[in-house]
């Protein structure tokens, strides 16, 4: 896909005053999910509205307005429709775990699996096996969701898990159930699609879409739902109107 959008604001970007800049995104608050945190958030990572290709690391939180209001206008740029069954839905659909054989993706085919490309993006102070320089034995993560910073051990894998930006099961309600093989295997492994988080808090997302979670972390939400609608865009797949009308709330 063509993001003529991203390169277009970058060239207007150094006209951006830094005196636009506020504190956060404004969150509807009957949206807000349990263990909701106005402050923290991670202190690294990248604008998404910079990172339309997800392969710079981490989600740096939205705050100036001019940046918000580019935000609404990709959000509404979503079709909506309604959300469907989940019947015939199983992981296995959108190929195994973490493959490095997705086409047309960045970082695809450079002999590393999906979910240790990640983790050294995202990563600080990665240390690798003893002879490998793709699997990732330590790292520390400022996890954008909860605004902690993890010192992740892979004896401890679970502790940091992939999110799924708009999670597999979501996408098969709203299309993917109708595509190939490939093109799912590619939105499973899109680093477009996949952030590593605190893994208790992604086990809490699910499959559910903005109007049912958003970070605990109030000021990353409207970052959030960017990355969400990048992906929806990116992948031609509609959103629920809740979902939307969530997305844009977010960047209000």
């Amino acid at each position: 896909m063509t993001w003529g959008w991203a390169v277009l604001r970058r060239l207007g970007a150094g006209f951006v005053l830094a005196g636009l800049l506020v504190s956060g995104c404004g969150a509807i608050e009957a949206a807000a999910p349990p263990g909701d945190t106005k402050g923290g958030g991670s202190s690294s990572g990248t604008n998404p509205l910079d990172n339309p290709e997800g392969t710079k690391p981490g989600l740096a939180a939205i705050t100036s307005e001019a940046d918000r209001k580019e935000a609404r206008e990709l959000i509404e740029k979503i079709e909506t429709k309604g959300r469907g069954p989940r019947t015939g839905y199983d992981r296995e659909d959108f190929g195994y775990a973490w493959a490095d054989n997705a086409d047309g993706i960045p970082l695809a085919r450079n002999g590393c699996d999906t979910r240790n490309d990640l983790l050294q993006r995202d990563g600080e102070d990665v240390e690798f096996r003893g002879g490998s320089d793709c699997v990732v034995v330590s790292m520390t993560l400022d996890d954008p969701y909860t605004g902690k910073t993890i010192d992740w051990r892979k004896e401890d894998a679970a502790e940091v898990q992939i999110d799924h930006v708009i999670p597999l099961s979501y996408s098969w309600q709203m299309g993917s159930s109708r595509w190939s093989e490939a093109e799912r295997k590619r939105l499973a492994n899109d680093p477009l699609n996949l952030i590593p988080v605190d893994g208790s808090t992604n086990g809490s997302k699910s499959d559910s879409g903005p109007a049912s979670w958003l970070p605990p972390v109030r000021k990353i939400r409207c970052s959030y739902v960017v990355r969400f609608a990048q992906v929806a865009l990116k992948y031609d797949l509609p959103v629920t109107t809740a979902d939307k009308d969530i997305m844009l709330t977010q960047c209000a």
